[in-house]
């Protein structure tokens, strides 16, 4: 019987196409594999079977499938449904769903390009002739796409081929350059053969009684190594000599002796945990409470929120939790909002379940990816999986806990490209599809999720008190307007702020400062006429980065050298207005010259390794004041924190949006939490030119509930989540006019059906990006009305608007619920 396969492919077409199975495969092939199909004339991907069957298609001829690339399936069953419903909720594709859960090495296609991989050993015997010739090709070239290779080798597939070179680490995907992984080597040193026994030690010790130091040496490596006990230990080359209090050229004696040898292992991201594991904390009474409480909304609820204030010891709870999910065989995800939040997170888990812990996220490449991938597939691998938004795309086996920490973060949202779907919901979705249970962890819960918790969707726990029995700190407001009146304000900071850091820097005591503006100056100004620097491509200004000296636009990169006079005028009287991060960082090494300061940004941890260093630096108290954006307002948990300083309230509090004020409040709420976190009462000082304003009220007297139900009227009121949906439309186009006629025209098209609930279209605060014109359109629709329907007419409009030659070129960009 003629075999056919219904397969996903890693575009954005809306169906699934038919392939017809070659007599030699057929029987071979199982829906979750991948085969190799050619898709248009010359393109070439690698699909993923969904369906195997014995239908030919009605509307073509189906193209044989080229080879098969797994023995065995990559992707669930629960996977397949987990993307489908992705696809259907985020209104997308499902091939734009693959995209995006598939590690790059996995998905490759004609145009995919493949480079050197600059840590390859060069074992070229480990190589076929057909790796050898590739391998040399991209060498001599740089750089190779696939169909480049195809031509070179005269053979139509060479997905296998390629396949076999990531395996074997002599190549790597062009795209994963950018945040290269790079495997962390640590060197051990060893007895070498001859020198194991008493013996041949003994006649050692007589010849170095005139080298102290490698005598001192090799008396630690056989005490670190235990080398005559029953569990023989490996020691690192560093450690034995800060043990011995020798030097690398004392060691390198030994080895030239060739009594010792130095041999290199690779360490993983978690590096193999080689002590005892720690015994589980005990649980405070408030813990307990709310353990048992998390387990009885579980008997009826799938969700549980547990709403605990800052420091209250939400991590332990989770802890106990997923000890009782691994001890019952089940398996664990545990989601955060931001990548550098792992490394804190990785290293309080690992004391308690040493080396079941693996890590994903894409600051890993795809080889290491794909590694992870095929451990959480094969179900044997590790019990607990930490990682951001893109760990939900995993093929788990026995996934019975998800915890989502902070779930109130903007950060699980994903913006661009498609599938922009939110971490929090999917993960709640793939819990339902796994039978998985979920708890959403926070001490400022989104109002949504408060809403669901209320209306009994969730279950809900409270844990209201600190651990430890710490205060939650003094919370103050420091007036800019009043200082600046009486001329005591000095540079950004307020007098009442600058004598707190005096006074916390006397005590030993550490600061963090926070901003959510990096760069040095927002604005670069004429003094004469005003004109501000903008940039060429979006219509927004351009913010000064001292550091790199350039000007700099945050939306799209462009960047220019500070101009020496006014574009507009002549004039040469350029100021900076506003201050950022790196401005804060300047401004106070002027004042506390002594103080030890770092800056945390997007500027300065693009690498993961930076970030681990500003954490280690800080927790270690080699920084006394750090300053930073978002980032530090986000689950840091450091003990010796006596002074958190919010610098602009005002800022986050005048934005153009509906959630501008539950926003501040988190982050305010957030930040504030990071201090008196152990010891002793923190302090919080807010700068803002309104400290009446009932948000700032509200943070200050630590009263979420009033702050929610203020919230919640306002939204009743406007018809806003929870009570209504919104889904907003995109129209963009390199033409202006264009846009805005393209949007008019979509709104008459959803108008017909949708009426009053069909706003806009109207420019959004920044309408240009990357020479794209923006134009929103905004649909609130009542709770109770049908998702379905609504998205099939959005479905159609936007179908018809593309059947309009005028406005084909448009685009549409479409956001379910967005933030």
């Amino acid at each position: 019987m003629t075999q056919f396969v219904d397969v996903i492919l890693p575009v954005a077409v809306p169906k699934l196409y038919t392939y017809r199975v070659p007599v030699e495969l057929t029987g071979f092939v199982i829906s979750g594999q991948r085969v190799i199909v050619e898709f248009g004339k010359r393109k070439r991907y690698s699909a993923i079977i969904r369906k195997v069957h014995g239908v030919a298609p009605m509307a073509y001829q189906a193209k044989y499938i080229e080879a098969i690339l797994d023995p065995l399936p990559i992707v669930t069953e629960d996977q397949f449904k987990f993307w489908e419903w992705i696809a259907t909720y985020y209104m997308c594709t499902i091939g734009e769903v693959m995209l995006a859960a598939l590690p790059s090495a996995l998905k490759l296609a004609s145009e995919t390009r493949i480079v050197s991989n600059p840590d390859f050993n060069r074992d070229y015997q480990q190589l076929t002739d057909s790796e050898y010739l590739i391998v040399e090709a991209i060498e001599i070239r740089n750089v190779l796409s696939l169909l480049e290779i195809s031509e070179i080798l005269d053979q139509k597939t060479v997905y296998p081929l390629i396949k076999s070179l990531l395996e074997k680490k002599a190549v790597l995907v062009e795209e994963e350059l950018i945040n290269k992984y790079k495997p962390k080597i640590d060197k051990y040193v060893r007895l070498t053969a001859d020198y194991t026994s008493e013996e041949s030690l003994k006649n050692v010790f007589d010849a170095l009684e005139r080298a102290p130091k490698q005598l001192e040496l090799l008396m630690q490596l056989i005490s670190q190594s235990k080398m005559f006990g029953h569990s023989p230990i490996e020691v690192k080359k560093n450690s034995l000599q800060k043990a011995a209090g020798a030097s690398s050229a004392q060691t390198a004696q030994l080895v030239k002796k060739g009594i010792i040898e130095i041999y290199e292992k690779e360490i993983g991201r978690i590096e193999s945990y080689d002590g005892s594991l720690t015994p589980f904390n005990e649980l405070s009474n408030q813990q307990a409470v709310a353990l048992k409480e998390i387990d009885h909304a579980f008997k009826s609820k799938q969700v549980c929120l547990l709403h605990g204030v800052t420091s209250s010891g939400k991590t332990n709870v989770y802890v106990e939790k997923i000890k009782e999910t691994i001890a019952a065989g089940g398996k664990v995800l545990y989601l955060l909002p931001e990548i550098a939040l792992t490394t804190q997170i990785i290293n309080r888990l690992k004391k308690y379940f040493g080396n079941c812990i693996g890590v994903y996220h894409s600051k890993f490449n795809a080889n290491e990816r794909v590694e992870i991938w095929n451990n959480v597939l094969s179900g044997k691998g590790y019990d607990i999986i930490i990682g951001a938004r893109s760990a939900l795309f995993l093929p788990f086996k026995n996934l019975d806990l998800v915890i989502i920490d902070e779930e109130h973060e903007n950060s699980f949202k994903q913006y661009d490209p498609n599938p922009r779907y939110h971490a929090r919901d999917a993960a709640i979705v793939l819990a339902n599809i796994s039978n998985a249970k979920v708890i959403l962890g926070t001490a400022t819960p989104s109002i949504e999720t408060y809403w669901s918790a209320t209306q009994g969707r969730f279950g809900h726990v409270k844990m209201k008190k600190r651990f430890g029995g710490i205060q939650l700190p003094e919370i103050f407001c420091a007036d800019i307007q009043e200082e600046r009146r009486k001329k005591k304000i000095k540079g950004v900071f307020t007098t009442f702020l600058s004598n707190a850091m005096k006074i916390a820097l006397e005590n030993g005591e550490q600061i963090i400062l926070f901003q959510n503006r990096r760069g040095y100056a927002p604005q670069w100004s004429c003094d004469d006429c005003g004109v501000v620097p903008q940039c060429s491509r979006c219509d927004v200004s351009l913010t000064y980065h001292k550091f790199q000296k350039k000007l700099n636009c945050h939306y799209c990169g462009y960047s220019i050298n500070p101009p020496s006079k006014c574009d507009a005028c002549g004039s040469q009287k350029l100021a900076m207005i506003g201050f950022g991060t790196e401005k804060i960082e300047e401004d106070l090494a002027l004042q506390l010259p002594k103080a030890k300061i770092a800056r945390m940004d997007l500027d300065t941890t693009r690498s993961k390794s930076a970030y681990q260093k500003l954490l280690a630096g800080f927790e270690n108290r080699e920084i006394d004041i750090l300053v930073g954006t978002q980032m530090v307002t986000k689950g840091l948990d450091f003990d010796n924190v006596a002074l958190v300083g919010v610098l602009n309230a005002d800022q986050m509090l005048g934005f153009p949006d509906f959630r501008a004020f539950e926003r501040a409040y988190q982050l305010m709420a957030q930040v504030s939490g990071r201090a008196g976190r152990k010891r002793k009462r923190g302090k919080v000082i807010i700068q803002t030119r309104n400290p009446n304003h009932w948000i700032i009220q509200k943070v200050i007297a630590n009263d979420y509930e009033a702050m929610y139900h203020q919230e919640l009227l306002e939204r009743k009121n406007f018809n806003y989540p929870p009570f209504y949906r919104l889904i907003q439309l995109t129209v963009k186009h390199r033409d202006k006019n264009l846009t805005e006629d393209g949007a008019r025209e979509l709104v008459k098209l959803l108008q017909v059906e949708l009426k009053g609930w069909v706003l806009g279209p109207e420019f959004p605060s920044i309408a240009r990006i990357r020479n794209f014109y923006l134009m929103n359109v905004l649909i609130k629709f009542d709770r109770k009305a049908s998702p379905t329907k609504i998205k099939r007419y959005i479905n159609d409009s936007i179908g018809k608007l593309k059947q309009n030659k005028t406005f084909k070129s448009c685009i549409v960009k479409v956001d379910i619920d967005p933030i």
